[in-house]
């Protein structure tokens, strides 16, 4: 065995997990992704989805892409910069620079990609990163890239923020990278007063709205526009995976800053385009969204229900307000054999362990639909009810 393949080998939790039967990951969906789907043959309630709008399964979503598919075919068959650039693209863009209040956006093949790309390459060598310490995976990586200096700050900690910001050169370019809404948390970021901090040390804000947009805001433009401070907020950046039932992301900004991001962001310049189907979908999704406001406040009105049923119940659910319910267990193998025991009962939920998060803030991602019925609730509620007793965490 060569040393790269015995170095992996050693790397064995997923099988001590699947040897104990607790295993919970790439269980295979054979179906729609819906409020309710087939795993094994067995269908269960979907409380483990991003698709907080339920657009998914949307007639004119999926018309949308079959339509886009009919005219332009399955791909772009190069990048953006060169030779797959679609009227459907230049479309969607506009769109979503309207939408979220900036001049111009500009769209790639991930929500992952537009972290990667933007993050690492707006900021020089003489220039500063700040970064929340629960912020998303893919600004983590990009901030990795970057040459920049990168300082961490305490989660939504206002005082831990400034201390860094006085840190930093005054006349340096300082980043302030956060998430609107944090996706395991399910908690807000502190958006007026990071504004308020920017103004007064001269810094620069990008929000990832990935979980922000479809749910917060006016017609679900996300939290700048929940807080009214998108003049405030420098880069907007969302995804299609969550509330526009697609893949893709984007990034929305001042003319310039797109300018400069179309001819250096590497993962968007040296990454195929975005599908038809996919642009197209996520286009039908968000005229959905702002046509349709009954959906979003639908789905606050199962958020506020949700929030008072588990803290009758006793659970721990920390500091979130929105759809995204963190049920906290604080131990690893815990948390495996409770989403074991929910999927058991029919309900499907996501396990969030370490090193996603330290050992001891191992929780339960619960995430509501606005397709999601009153009675599914319940019936989850009551499936969580049965096993939290059981194992004495209520």
């Amino acid at each position: 065995m060569k040393l790269l393949q015995e170095k992996l080998a050693k790397y064995d939790l997923p099988q001590k997990a699947k040897a104990a039967g607790i295993y919970p990951y790439f269980r295979v969906i054979q179906g729609d992704q819906d409020t309710e789907v087939l795993i094994n043959g067995k269908k269960v309630l979907m409380f483990g989805s991003n698709a907080y709008t339920g657009l998914t399964n949307h007639p004119k979503v999926k018309e949308a892409a079959i339509a886009a598919i009919r005219k332009y075919g399955t791909g772009c068959a190069g990048s953006r910069f060169l030779n797959g650039t679609l009227d459907l693209h230049i479309e969607l863009e506009k769109k979503l620079a309207q939408f979220v209040g900036k001049e111009d956006a500009i769209v790639y093949s991930t929500g992952f990609q537009v972290n990667l790309g933007v993050v690492s390459c707006v900021t020089g060598r003489e220039d500063y990163i700040l970064w929340d310490e629960l912020d998303h995976a893919s600004i983590i990586e990009g901030h990795r890239l970057s040459y920049s200096t990168k300082l961490k700050f305490k989660h939504n900690d206002m005082e831990s923020l400034e201390r860094q910001l006085q840190k930093c050169a005054p006349d340096k370019v300082k980043l302030i990278v956060i998430d609107g809404v944090f996706s395991m948390e399910g908690d807000i970021a502190n958006l007026p007063e990071i504004v308020a901090l920017s103004k007064k040390y001269n810094a620069s804000i990008m929000v990832d709205e990935a979980h922000g947009i479809g749910v917060l805001g006016r017609q679900g433009r996300g939290t700048c526009d929940h807080f009214r401070v998108t003049d405030d907020v420098d880069l907007i950046m969302g995804t299609f995976s969550k509330s526009l039932a697609s893949i893709g992301g984007f990034i929305a900004s001042d003319e310039p800053v797109i300018n400069y991001l179309r001819h250096n962001s590497r993962s968007y310049i040296f990454s195929a385009s975005n599908t038809p189907a996919a642009t197209a979908a996520a286009s039908a999704a968000l005229d959905i969204i702002i046509n349709e406001p009954e959906r979003i406040e639908h789905l606050w009105e199962l958020t506020h229900y949700a929030l008072n049923g588990f803290r009758t119940m006793g659970c721990e659910i920390g500091h979130t307000s929105t759809p995204i319910i963190p049920l906290f267990i604080r131990d690893n193998d815990l948390t495996f054999m409770i989403v074991r025991d929910l999927f058991d009962l029919g309900i499907f939920v996501n396990p969030v362990v370490s090193p996603a998060v330290a050992p001891q803030d191992t929780l339960i991602r619960f995430s509501l639909m606005a397709t999601h019925t009153k009675g599914q609730l319940d019936r989850a509620l009551d499936a969580i009810q049965q096993v939290f007793k059981k194992y004495k965490l209520i």
